[in-house]
């Protein structure tokens, strides 16, 4: 996106105390280990503070848009937005920007000016070649040529995020990539057996107590699930033992092959649970494109954003139901699962995917059901998002590659 150079502001000075210390205090973060998203919002606060902005975002780029990963401030609405790819600036030769809201595309405007802001500024957020993101700070008043301010602030902040961003997404080693496989299949098994363990000790206790007033059907019936989810911890434990051998090659976790999206999500929806199968209901095309990925670990994603949906809505609810669509756009296949439950609050978007995090909504699970969902859909070379959804509830969104579409790295070379 680029724009006149007309600056945002009227005279604000720049606070260069509140912008040292901002910096000063993500660099202890990121000494700290505490790198990545923790650290690019408080780079993006302190673009805020330190230009008098009312708010501040950074957009990360993908192939096919845009997503809003961190926002500020009385920005805090759109995090997790898409962004369409008309609407961001890919030259790599692009610097700092500024605009009046009123000359950006009405889809870009509109939603801006309802809020009170009308003039903004902007700065490309990249590194070694690649193109991340960009970082901006929104006002809500217009002025002087402010522009030559604001943009020693943007390029200092922008550097502090593709310095963070990049470390962030630097390509490991062979010997992290193995170690981070297994640790990150410890957390999976660990969160994943509990489900057949509770199913197999419960139909096999009802075998026991009720055998004789249960009838043939019904007993053939237990016998076949008990079947299938023991089938499941068989695979579950030949992976886990594989690991604690140390015979999984990097990347073992997660297979990346063609396959058939519908195929996988209904096999993924007769897999769940029978309290996760009743209130479900599949709206899925004739046909869709092959997806890439691993459509076992498919079951596993399907079953946690369902067991989500179901858990925050009320049995009470006027409409209970947990709808499961699909769909293909140019470069992606999409899985969503939408609910009519309590809804998640803008700000939360991103937080709900943090190892631990709940929300004070949350009246059950551990925190790790979403933040092991990114995990093993970005192994696949996808992403996953959640955003509110019209007329409440929320929607859960799953993008993996469209295996017949030409491949393009996730952060795209400029």
């Amino acid at each position: 996106m680029t724009a006149d150079a007309s600056g945002p502001t009227r005279g604000t000075p720049i606070d260069y105390e509140r912008l040292l210390d901002g910096l000063s205090a993500t660099t202890e973060m990121v000494n700290d280990g505490r790198a990545g998203l923790a650290a690019i919002d408080s780079l993006v606060a302190t673009a805020r503070a330190a230009t008098g902005a009312v708010g501040a975002t950074f957009t990360e780029y993908a192939d096919d848009g845009g997503r809003v990963v961190v926002a500020s401030g009385a920005m805090e609405w759109a995090l997790g937005q898409r962004i369409s790819s008309e609407f961001l600036d890919r030259d790599p030769a692009a610097k700092a920007w500024a605009s009046p809201v009123d000359q950006l595309p009405a889809p870009v405007a509109e939603p801006l000016l309802t809020r009170g802001v009308v003039a903004l500024a902007g700065h490309p957020v990249g590194g070694s070649g690649r193109l991340f993101g960009s970082v901006h700070v929104y006002f809500a008043e217009a002025g002087g040529k402010a522009l030559a301010r604001l943009e020693p602030v943007l390029r200092l902040v922008a550097g502090s995020i593709a310095h963070v961003y990049g470390d962030a997404h630097a390509p490991p080693t062979r010997a992290v990539v193995d170690r981070d496989d297994r640790t990150l299949f410890l957390a999976v098994a660990g969160h994943e057996l509990r489900t057949p363990v509770t199913v197999v000790k419960g139909y096999a206790s009802m075998l026991a107590q009720r055998w004789e007033t249960l009838g043939e059907d019904n007993r053939r019936a237990a016998a076949g699930v008990l079947c299938q989810r023991a089938d499941d911890l068989a695979r579950l434990v030949d992976r886990l033992l594989g690991a604690s051998v140390g015979d999984g090659a990097a990347g073992w976790l997660v297979r990346t092959v063609p396959f058939d999206p519908i195929e996988a999500l209904r096999r993924a929806a007769e897999a769940l649970p029978e309290e996760l199968r009743r209130p479900l209901r599949l709206e899925l095309p004739d046909g869709l494109p092959p997806a890439s990925g691993d459509p076992a670990i498919l079951t596993s994603i399907v079953a946690e954003l369902v067991m989500n949906a179901v858990r925050h809505t009320s049995r009470e609810s006027a409409d209970p139901v947990v709808d499961v669509r699909a769909g293909a756009d140019a470069h992606t296949v999409f899985v969503r699962v939408c609910d009519r439950g309590v809804g998640i609050d803008p700000a939360d978007v991103e937080l709900a995917f943090e190892r631990f995090w709940r929300a004070r909504r949350d009246g059950g699970g551990v925190g790790l059901g979403l933040y092991l969902v990114r995990r093993l859909v970005e192994r696949q070379g996808g992403w996953v998002s959640l955003r509110p959804r019209d007329g409440g509830g929320t929607i859960a969104e799953v993008r993996l590659p469209r295996a017949d579409a030409p491949k393009t790295p996730w952060v795209p070379n400029t």
